[in-house]
């Protein structure tokens, strides 16, 4: 009897998925654990892996179709094998296979590696999702026995490339090629018209000093590394945020018909380029309870899953404030369209050194001024102007130039 494929759900809140690329053809042997299909879900790509050996009889999904989880993507069984007929004379699924939940391709290869049997390994997971730790614990307890030779995974370098080669130069489109739209494109594109007729979007402007935090930053940065973290300026940009935050609950909220909905978690989304595929904004989850490092450390985290296509869907998910960093390509000034459900998003430019004038005084108190060298940054905060007004928006801009400027 063939073996179905399922168009898994791939997030608590994620009910559908885009298939972006079939691994394997009709009529081409696949391993069991093997990466079959691409799932694209929020702009994260998700390889959903074969739940059985075989030959692929039957694809019933193309690639750029859009289909809720528990849909039959396609039918594994041996090579000549009848499929099962539907009432209207054509391939119907067959028989559900038991049903594992989602298998993670980490999962995957460990279990291939090993020669397990998933069905045998209780998960503890949510909804009894198989983790590592599942199998890792499974394994101590089964008998010590030599494992297969582990199978290769075809194609990883071409599905998975070097974050380095992910903004590399493509030779340009001749004059009047019509690019086509991706999965990911399309997206941004609705999210962005939906944000612009969705909020009234308003955007305040203000420049801060980094002296002080240029200070900490190469005081710290060396020992940062040593223990395996990269001390980036984001890091800072988000911890001063955080604060403001904190300070101003109602930017930490979103717009809803029963009213204000103010966040009881402080999650921050990081705008994060794919080069020519994009941006995703992966979410730092409660970024208030998280040290100077711990938030670098984070950082440089998702921004290495998500230039390397390994985000998870809920790593996308749930963010309540945003920030992009747009100076990083070297634009002084931006205004970002807000991250909808949310109410604001902070933008920084890029870093500049600039003359500016100090303000001080005299011995007898009298006015003196003086010109100086200062490495200055420009912020902007886009606001939603149903939830937050100007005083407001402007408060809570002051308050990040202030952290930053006073840096201890």
């Amino acid at each position: 009897m063939p073996v179905e494929v399922i168009m898994p759900q791939l997030g608590e809140s994620v009910v559908e998925g885009t298939v972006t690329k079939w691994l394997k053809q009709v009529d081409e042997p696949v391993r069991e654990f093997e990466p079959l299909v691409e799932i694209n879900t929020d702009k994260v790509d998700t390889e959903v892996p074969s739940p059985a050996n075989g030959t692929i009889l039957a694809r019933f999904v193309d690639e750029g179709q859009t289909v809720r989880a528990g849909t039959v993507l396609a039918l594994i069984g041996e090579p000549g094998e009848p499929l099962p007929q539907r009432e209207d004379g054509e391939a119907a699924p067959a028989r559900k296979r038991e049903d594992l939940g989602f298998i993670s391709p980490v999962v995957a290869k460990m279990a291939a590696e090993h020669g397990l049997d998933l069905s045998q390994v209780p998960g503890t997971g949510q909804a009894g999702r198989i983790t590592k730790k599942d199998v890792l614990a499974f394994l101590e307890r089964r008998p010590t026995a030599a494992p297969p030779a582990p199978w290769e995974e075809p194609g990883l370098g071409e599905l998975f490339r070097p974050s380095e080669e992910v903004g590399a130069a493509k030779p340009a489109a001749a004059p009047g090629t019509i690019l086509p739209l991706d999965v990911v494109r399309r997206s941004i594109a609705d999210h962005m018209l939906r944000s612009r007729h969705t909020s009234a979007h308003v955007t305040t402007v203000m420049e801060a000093d980094l002296s002080r935090v240029i200070a900490h930053r190469q005081a710290h940065k060396e020992k940062f590394q040593r223990e395996g973290v990269s001390l980036t300026f984001t890091a800072y940009f988000a911890a001063a945020a955080v604060t403001a935050l904190k300070q101003v609950p109602l930017v930490n909220a979103s717009w809803s018909d029963q009213g204000i909905v103010l966040h009881r978690q402080v999650n921050v989304g990081v705008a994060v380029s794919l080069g020519d595929k994009g941006l995703i904004v992966p979410v730092i989850r409660d970024a208030d309870q998280l040290s100077l490092q711990a938030l670098a450390g984070t950082l440089n985290d998702l921004a290495e899953r998500a230039r390397s296509r390994k985000l998870r869907p809920e790593e996308v998910q749930g963010g309540t404030f945003t920030i992009t960093n747009h100076g990083t390509s070297g634009s002084l000034l931006a205004t970002p369209i807000i991250n909808q459900p949310q109410s604001a998003i902070l933008g920084v430019g890029v870093m500049q050194k600039r003359v500016v004038v100090l303000e001080g005084k005299g011995p007898t108190g009298e006015p003196a001024d003086s010109i100086a060298i200062r490495p200055m940054v420009y912020l902007t905060l886009t606001f939603d102007h149903r939830i937050l007004d100007g005083a407001i928006g402007d408060q809570f801009l002051g308050l990040v130039v202030q952290r930053l400027q006073q840096w201890t």
